[in-house]
């Protein structure tokens, strides 16, 4: 068996494994990374053309993050010399007794100074005649909401990696991590052995498994989502310049996005999907699920037109929606990051801030993270009660 050494090893190279492996890179660590299938891969979460980023969040603490997650994101455009957010403005949609309470975002976007406006409905179809909603809706907008690009983005942090000297080896599937005597890690994969210092486990769908040799399990729960691209009327009407991105703040809760790089709207219901693991997911689109989005968009977007396709992926949810984003307790030299199927649009912070961890640098962020810790009581207590809208 070969072995070598590093500094630190990457487990899993979607958008917050590949944003670590720049991170670390480009502070000129010796960083390794490994992805069990091929670079870009539709397998987990970070495939697909775009994803929300926005201040509109639930508490304080995600609202002070989304200020960093524009930061990164500038970051990460500087060093790629790529553009890569794209401001809409964005919606958030509440009807009369609303699932998701508009307090809890009022309040946190209030604390954090983040301006927004309330819209009357009438004045919400005057500005948006695209919308067709009842009077009792309450609409709260945002200007500085926008979208990122999935695999584009994830694709820019993977080549600054390379570009800054980190080796990233795809179909490369890690079989084992075994603590050592002397505090450092090996982890094994095929035939190979490599010997490291820190271990960064971003491997989502798959954390357990990564996990399985250091006597921890993180509950989790993976569903298998869709999302579904209509043809609308008027495309015109549904590009960037003149649509927001929107979430309808229910339960059910729909997302969706302007025109993005082609002449389609994107719509997706959160969570809706069934349980599954990664390995009997299957690939096939419901089209029950489909037929109840394209009834939803027919009557709230009355021009999104016909679903004409839909793509699936995978959520990887802790039981109260939070992030995963520290070390393993009794394994100080191991850090798990996790994004509960919220985290892309914080992709370049949390690759920061991981990387922070791995190297022992003190976090380099405002927020506390002592909220995502995996010693929390959602990870810790079998009777946590399980909450997944946000």
């Amino acid at each position: 068996m070969n072995r070598q050494r590093f500094s630190v090893a990457v487990v899993g190279l979607g958008a917050l494994g590949s944003a670590t492996a720049w991170q670390l890179a480009r502070r000129g660590i010796d960083v390794i990374g490994f992805e069990q299938f091929e670079l870009g891969h539709e397998r987990g979460a970070s495939h697909d053309s775009s994803r929300i980023i926005r201040h509109s969040y639930h508490s304080p603490e995600y609202v002070r993050l989304t200020f960093e997650a524009y930061q990164d994101w500038a970051t990460l455009e500087s060093d790629a010399g790529e553009s890569f957010v794209t401001v809409t403005g964005g919606l958030d949609l509440y009807p009369a007794d609303a699932a998701i309470p508009p307090a809890d975002y009022l309040a946190a976007m209030d604390a954090c100074a983040v301006p927004y406006e309330i819209i009357e409905p009438e004045a919400l179809t005057r500005r948006w005649p695209q919308l067709a909603v009842a009077g009792s809706t309450l609409a709260v907008f945002q200007e500085r909401t926008g979208i990122v690009p999935a695999a584009r983005g994830t694709a820019a942090m993977q080549a600054q990696a390379l570009a800054h000297g980190a080796i990233l080896r795809d179909r490369s599937p890690v079989t084992a991590v075994h603590p050592l005597p002397s505090g450092e890690f090996e982890v094994v994969v095929g035939e190979d052995s490599y010997v490291v210092a820190n271990v960064v486990v971003t491997a989502d769908a798959w954390t357990n498994t990564v996990l399985e040799n250091l006597d921890v399990r993180i509950p989790l729960t993976v569903t298998q989502e869709q999302v579904t691209y209509f043809a609308p009327d008027n495309a015109d009407v549904f590009t960037p310049d003149s649509f927001p991105v929107w979430i309808w703040m229910d339960d059910p809760s729909y997302y969706g996005f302007p025109c993005y790089g082609e002449r389609t709207i994107k719509a997706a219901q959160d969570c809706g999907g069934p349980e599954v693991t990664s390995e009997s997911r299957s690939f096939e689109p419901d089209a029950e699920r489909r037929d109840r989005l394209a009834e939803f968009m027919a009557r709230t977007f009355p021009g999104s037109g016909r679903p004409i396709r839909s793509k699936t992926c995978l959520y990887t949810l802790t039981p109260d929606r939070d992030f995963v984003l520290g070390p393993v307790p009794g394994h100080p030299g191991t850090t798990v990051g996790l994004g509960a199927a919220h985290g892309f649009k914080f992709a370049p912070t949390f690759g920061r801030l991981l990387a922070d961890l791995a190297t022992g640098t003190a976090p380099t962020t405002a927020v506390d993270l002592a909220g995502f810790r995996l010693d929390r009581p959602a990870l810790t207590d079998a009777g946590y009660p399980v909450s997944w809208l946000v």
